[in-house]
This record gives structure tokens, C-alpha cells and sequence, in this order.
């Protein structure tokens, strides 16, 4: 017997997730109705396609070859579905999104609101995290992160790029100095995301030169907006970025030090696990890209 298409995906999901609980929840469905579905597929068919344990779930041999032909073929059906909806209706349905806290907060307040009102039929779903994901196991549309992707199995599209200059309370320079060349940074309390020796090495060009310089301080935190925060309290020297955010409005407390110095641009990317992206998340992401280009 011929399985349905409807049944293909389920199976799909599970072989993403290497789980029918995860599967389930991006799913919307029972775990109990998954698992009694893909049972019954496998039976019709005659071949056992998962290998299951109380741990995790995992491919047969003939799975994995049915996985392979069988993930393009649902994701097309779902493209042409949602292109066939796109002529009669808006987009629609849930949309899971993960981003950074700090840009979150930072940047995304006033972009989240409009978007859920121009399209009331999408149901955002946001977490804010900096934890690695698996486009391909964990259940999101649209992965936003900084920097550079070592993946190059991920498809990404820039939406824009942070651009980080060097920056002060005058209570702070007031107490230390203020440093002329970037050498005098290892004379100064300076604020990092974290304590790590790569977190530690800024790297800093002018015009016709680059110099590096290892830094310390007594504090750092892994997250962007809670550092300019600690700034402006005088605790210490922050990279921060200039972008036109309204609600950084406390870097106006903060003075800009180094000014012809300045980080490397950082690359703000949008990823995602396929370039068929569904109408949905099309949409998301042409509206951020819009709104971020008037505050980046």
C-alpha cells in the first residue's frame, strides 16, 4: 500500500527530530496519534524505517534512503501548498522564530508588534536564546544570529550588520582616564561577553592599520544590552554598537572613546534549513530587513 503524503511528512518530521516528542510538538499532535500513525505506515508499507529506543529514535538503513528521497519531495508539497494559498489568502499559521535576547530587546519590540498587526493571520512564536541549533532537528523557520555560520549546509541572507566602537560612562573616564591608542586599553577595566581568551583579544582597525589588544575586567556578561547597562553604571570600557535604536537611549550617558577606532563589522544573518522557504517566513523576514535598515 502507497502511504500518503500527510503520513511522508510525519515520518520526515520524526527523522529530523530523532524524536517523536519534539516531532509532536512542531507537529501540533499527540505523541501517542504520531507514533500510532508512522507504526501503521510501516506496516502498510512492509519495512521497518525507524529504530526506536526509551533514548531516542534512529534510522534503519532502509529509512535513511527513504529519508533522503522523501524530505525534498514534502517540502515542495508544502511550498506548492502555500504558494496555491497565496493566491486566495494572506500567509497564515505558526511561525517559530529564535533570535538573541539583547537583539530582541534591543531592536525588536516595535518590529514585533507591527508585524502581528499588517499579518494577524501568523502566529509568531520567538525564543530568545544564543544556544546553538540544529536547523534540521529543532522546530524553527527563521534562526537569527551574529557572525559568521562555520555550516555551510545552512542556507543564510544578511539582514543588515552591527558595527561596534568603543564606548564609556564620563563618571568611569572621570575615575581612570580616558585612553588615547588602543595599547591603553590593558589599562582599563573593559566589559566582555565572556571570560574566554578569544572574548579577551579585541581587535581594532583605523583607517590604514589594525592592532590587537588583550583586555580584562572583573566583569562579563552574555548579553549585549545588560553590558551598556553595566557601562553606563561606570563599571567599565563596552563595545557597543551606533546604531539608531531608541531603545538604547541610556548610551546617551555613555561617551564615545577611540572614535577612529572601530571592531569589524559583525554580520547579522537570517538562517534558514531550506531555500524553500514558505510564504510565512518570506514575509517575516522582508518586513525585518525593511525595518532594521532605518536603525542598523
Amino acid at each position: 500500500m502507497t502511504p500518503s503524503l500527510d503520513n511522508i511528512a510525519l515520518f520526515v518530521e520524526v527523522a529530523k527530530t530523532g524524536s517523536f516528542t519534539r516531532a509532536a510538538q512542531a507537529l501540533n499532535m499527540p505523541t501517542s496519534t504520531l507514533s500510532r500513525r508512522i507504526s501503521e505506515m510501516e506496516r502498510d508499507i512492509g519495512v521497518l524505517l525507524l529504530k526506536r529506543s526509551t533514548r531516542k529514535v534512529g534510522l534503519t538503513e532502509a529509512g535513511s534512503v527513504y529519508f533522503e528521497r522523501c524530505q525534498r519531495l514534502v517540502v515542495e508539497a508544502q511550498m506548492a501548498h502555500e504558494e496555491l494559498l497565496g493566491l486566495t489568502q494572506r500567509p497564515k499559521g505558526r511561525l517559530r522564530i529564535s533570535m538573541p535576547s539583547s537583539f530582541a530587546m534591543m531592536y525588536m519590540p516595535f518590529i514585533m508588534r507591527d508585524f502581528s498587526q499588517q499579518f494577524p493571520e501568523i502566529d509568531c512564536e520567538y525564543d530568545l536564546g544564543i544556544q546553538a541549533v540544529d536547523l534540521l532537528a529543532d522546530p524553527f523557520d527563521v534562526v537569527i544570529r551574529y557572525g559568521s555560520q562555520t555550516d555551510s549546509g545552512v542556507i543564510s541572507r544578511q539582514l543588515g550588520s552591527a558595527r561596534l566602537g568603543l564606548y564609556a560612562s564620563s563618571e568611569y573616564l572621570a575615575r581612570h582616564g580616558t585612553p588615547t591608542t588602543p595599547a591603553h586599553l590593558q589599562e582599563h577595566k573593559c566589559l566582555r561577553s565572556s571570560g574566554s581568551s578569544v572574548d579577551s583579544i579585541w581587535e581594532l582597525s583605523s583607517v590604514d592599520k589594525t592592532e590587537s589588544v588583550t583586555v580584562s575586567g572583573p566583569l562579563s556578561v552574555n548579553n549585549v544590552a545588560m553590558l551598556s547597562r553595566m557601562a553606563t553604571l561606570g563599571l567599565g570600557i563596552v563595545p557597543m554598537s551606533d546604531a539608531k535604536c531608541p531603545t538604547l537611549a541610556t548610551a546617551g550617558s555613555l561617551v564615545r572613546i577611540l572614535p577612529e577606532w572601530s571592531f569589524a563589522p559583525i554580520p547579522l544573518l537570517a538562517l534558514f534549513p531550506s531555500r524553500l522557504m514558505p510564504a510565512k517566513a518570506r514575509v517575516f523576514i522582508e518586513f525585518l530587513i525593511t525595518r532594521l535598515d532605518t536603525v542598523l
